[in-house]
């Protein structure tokens, strides 16, 4: 599933995972997609905080592009999980051409 490699970060299905406050990247600056990930909304349970609302985009790397001119596509939904399903899926089908 996902494992860390040594002075490579986390990796999650062959592709890097990285997260800057409520920011998730994954994918590689260096290939042409990226999926962003934005927890929107948390509840606690127990003591941990759990995203009840997450925004997915797929984006585009290139640098020349203006940030909303990058976003392929998006999508809301209710759990990381669910939210990283999509988003492994998209990022695959752009990276294979399809």
């Amino acid at each position: 599933m996902s494992e860390v490699k040594k002075g490579n970060g986390l990796v999650y299905k062959n592709h890097p995972l990285r997260r800057v406050d409520n920011l998730i990247y994954y994918g590689s600056m260096a290939d042409k997609y990226i999926v962003l990930l934005q927890i929107l909304d948390t509840k606690k349970e127990q003591d941990m905080d759990v995203a009840t609302r997450v925004s997915v985009q797929l984006q585009m790397t290139d640098p020349d592009l203006k940030s909303r001119d990058r976003v392929v596509k998006k999508s809301e939904k209710d759990s990381l999980y669910a939210a990283m399903d999509v988003g492994c899926i998209w990022l695959e089908r752009a990276l294979a051409g399809k």
